[in-house]
């Protein structure tokens, strides 16, 4: 039997926290391993349990979010951090993203949708919030200029350009292998592939990658 996803909280609403606990723990693969109320206290906590996943709060006393999760980030076998937020376009949670975060979710999310994100963020398959993510990038990319693109990009394949340019609008490997006529194992290899190359994380960091540099 595969081992539970091992996940922390942090959050400063005790309530909050305790509701959330009580959704992920009534399901058989997910497991909250640890809780903190501030940053500071969550970096803590995740040294001490080495959880696979982070739900963080942006705005937080002592320490915020932001500032938690690129410390977080910098651990050796860092684990994938999702931030919570109160409202879509949230500046704060798309500057914890260019950090490194792998997502956002709002904090009224149905239950059903957070438990999928979870599930979603700790295979790295998809983006959490497609739409949602790439509309607060546009919102944040408006006026600011694009960096240089890295030779990095210029090592894909035409075919992995195609697929990475798909990738980055949000779309699915489901979809993108129905607009292009591929098998979603062979878009599954092709993004493995395109993450390695760019050296990004997931495909959030796919996205956020696009937007740096003007390539969406």
């Amino acid at each position: 039997m595969t081992a539970p996803v091992r996940i922390v909280l942090v959050d400063d609403q005790a309530l909050f926290r305790a509701g959330i606990r009580m959704v992920i723990d009534s399901q058989p693969d997910l497991e909250v391993v640890g809780e903190a109320s501030d940053g500071r206290e969550g970096i803590e906590v995740v040294r001490a349990t080495r959880p696979d996943l982070v739900l963080m709060d942006v705005r937080m006393p002592v320490m915020d979010g932001l500032t938690a999760t690129a410390e977080i980030l910098r651990e050796p076998d860092a684990p994938r951090v999702v931030v919570l937020t109160t409202f879509d376009l949230d500046e704060a949670a798309a500057r914890a993203i260019q950090r490194g975060a792998s997502g956002f979710l709002l904090k009224d999310a149905e239950p059903e949708f957070l438990l999928s994100a979870i599930r979603t963020v700790h295979a790295g398959s998809a983006v959490i919030a497609a739409e949602a993510t790439r509309e607060l990038f546009a919102h944040i990319a408006d006026g600011a200029g694009a960096e240089p693109v890295p030779e990095s990009f210029a090592a894909l394949t035409e075919r992995e350009q195609e697929i990475f340019a798909l990738a980055a609008t949000g779309l699915s490997n489901a979809e993108i292998a129905e607009r292009e006529f591929l098998s979603e194992a062979t878009v599954k290899t092709h993004i493995s592939r395109i993450l390695t190359k760019l050296a990004v994380r997931d495909r959030v960091q796919l996205v956020v990658f696009a937007y740096r540099h003007g390539l969406v």
